[in-house]
């Protein structure tokens, strides 16, 4: 496309369609600006593979037209990608502090500290860049500091929520309250970009200061050592079990490096700064187990996170009989598996496990019916369109706005060029907006050469083929045959000689051109494979000319 003419544009190149890897751009007169930057994690779908980036081949094109990029919230579906590719977007970064001190974190340990630009803004200061001005508005999630972006253009304003809920009685920060977000409203909304993560749910969210009840309650009930699971970004909730240790006279341990950095990082940005002294692995082990409380990360099942590893009796702290776990976290979707690993673990050595399910331990960050209409009621905006979800969610999100008597509502997926004004809002194009992997130190195409060759040797295994051959095209002594990851096991030996013959007969028969000679090897090998095991193997050939 070309660059936004007199209009407000939107486009998403990451989070619309999907839950996890935001990022999103407003076009205006010739400028871009984008909002946020994350990341998702892998799935079965990419074996080898971690972290999913988005592609930016689009705005890498208009690179000298983008502003800058604005951020919401320190989570890694928002500021996640940043290390890999700030850089090569060569634009300031703009967050609040508690925000930067993430972002620096991540540019350090890549050693971008000095190649990057991150600025630090306040709450409620308007930040202008080009035909953008830009407010951040603070709202409740489960991590400190999380803004709406309110983005002042020449066609109207934008109010993009980025994840929020509303509470009115926070741990930590002070969210704009209804007031202040009418006084918005009353100024006009042309378009918001709303979450849609929790549009299913009927009920509120809850307030983060209702968990600690019964956090307490089972703490205190505990007869021997209790661990506490929880998102490390979460440090309203790490607030709460600080204070909850404190309660009920335990020590606390914390273990994990990504709670060791947030408390860090929040403390400097002025959070944190009541929680009781920690104790070491050594000394934790050393205390009496009723007096200590454990704060541990891998709710999520994360292998080298320090509850799997506890679970599985591979760290310095350990659990045993009579000892309780709790879950102070909601499954992520798609988590389940590797969650249910490590309960296995702890259920096998008769360790207690108290879940969100069974007792009020954890809300959500993200909003439901009760809050997005109240918040619509207040903003009043003109368009909604729904953002950070499937389309499942952003297809109810639109449905529900509309019965709230939104006006205009459009659904759009990642790549969807939105004209917001004039006349909108309205597709009016498409964009490439797909999705890399970042593989050991390198980032390639998540549907590319190397990323399709791991799929089909993970699905049917591998045949390598090395074959000596003289000047007339004669073998010379028996093909070297190599299987892995085939089902031929008992009888491997017997298939490997049937693959050598299945080899020769295909060298007697084909024509001398090299790569006609090797291609017909190839499927030679292949078709045996293919029926001795029902698999169609990648067959690898090598041919030695002697």
């Amino acid at each position: 496309m070309t660059k936004p003419g007199d209009e407000l544009l939107f486009l998403a190149l990451g989070g619309s369609g999907e839950i996890g890897m935001n990022v999103n751009l407003y076009g205006c007169r010739g400028k871009w600006l984008m909002a946020d930057l994350g990341l998702s994690f892998a799935d079965p779908a990419y074996p080898g593979i971690d972290v999913v980036l988005p592609d930016l081949a689009f705005i890498e094109e208009w690179q000298e037209d983008l502003l800058g990029l604005v951020v919401t919230h320190g989570h890694e579906d928002h500021i996640g990608a940043i290390p890999y590719m700030a850089l090569d977007l060569g634009v300031p970064i703009y967050a609040t502090r508690f925000t930067a001190g993430l972002i620096h974190a991540k540019l350090e340990e890549e050693g971008l500290t000095d190649r990057v630009t991150v600025k630090i803004v306040k709450e409620g200061e308007p930040l202008k860049l080009g035909p953008f001005s830009v407010e951040w508005v603070p709202l409740a999630h489960s991590i400190p500091e999380m803004n709406a972006l309110l983005i002042e253009t020449p066609y109207g304003r934008v109010f993009h929520t980025g994840d929020w809920k509303l509470d009115e009685n926070p741990v930590i920060g002070q969210p704009s309250g209804a007031e202040a977000l009418k006084a918005i409203g009353k100024k006009g909304v042309l378009a918001l970009m709303g979450d849609s993560t929790n549009v299913f749910n009927p009920e509120p969210s809850g307030s983060e200061s209702s968990v600690r009840a019964d956090l307490e309650r089972f703490v205190g009930a505990a007869e021997k050592r209790v661990l506490i699971t929880t998102f490390a970004s979460n440090a309203a909730r790490v607030q709460t079990l600080g204070q909850v240790a404190v309660a009920t006279g335990r020590q606390v341990c914390v273990a994990g490096r990504s709670l060791d950095r947030i408390i860090k990082i929040a403390k400097a940005a002025g959070y944190l700064l009541d929680f009781p002294p920690t104790v070491d692995f050594d000394e934790a082990m050393r205390l009496p187990p009723k007096d200590v409380m454990i704060i541990a990360t891998g709710g999520q099942g994360e292998a080298r996170a320090a509850l799997s590893r506890i679970a599985h009796d591979s760290h310095k702290l350990k659990l045993s009989e009579g000892d309780t776990v709790l879950f102070s976290s909601k499954q992520i979707p798609g988590n389940e598996e590797a969650i249910g690993i490590v309960q296995n673990a702890l259920a096998s050595r008769n360790i207690r496990m108290v879940t969100e399910r069974q007792a009020h331990i954890h809300v959500s960050g993200h909003p439901g019916r009760p809050e997005i209409e109240a918040l619509y009621g207040w903003l009043k905006p003109e368009i909604v369109v729904p953002v950070h979800g499937e389309r499942r969610h952003m297809a109810e999100h639109a449905r529900f706005a509309a019965s709230l008597g939104v006006p205009r509502t459009l659904v759009q997926v990642n790549g969807d060029v939105v004209r917001l004004a004039p006349e909108g809002p309205k597709i009016v194009g498409h964009e490439r907006a797909g999705r890399l992997v970042l593989d050991g130190d390198v980032i390639l195409s998540a549907n590319g050469t190397t990323m399709n060759e791991r799929r089909k040797l993970s699905a049917n295994g591998l045949v390598s083929v090395a074959i000596a051959v003289d000047k007339s095209g004669r073998a010379k002594g028996r093909p070297q045959i190599a299987v892995q990851g085939l089902p031929v096991e008992e009888d491997r030996e017997d298939f490997i000689e049937d693959a050598a013959e299945a080899a020769l007969d295909a060298l007697a028969s084909a024509p001398r051109d090299e790569a006609k000679l090797r291609e017909a090897i190839r499927l030679g090998v292949r078709r045996r494979a293919t029926a001795w095991t029902g698999k169609k193997p990648v067959v690898d050939v090598l041919l030695l000319r002697v």
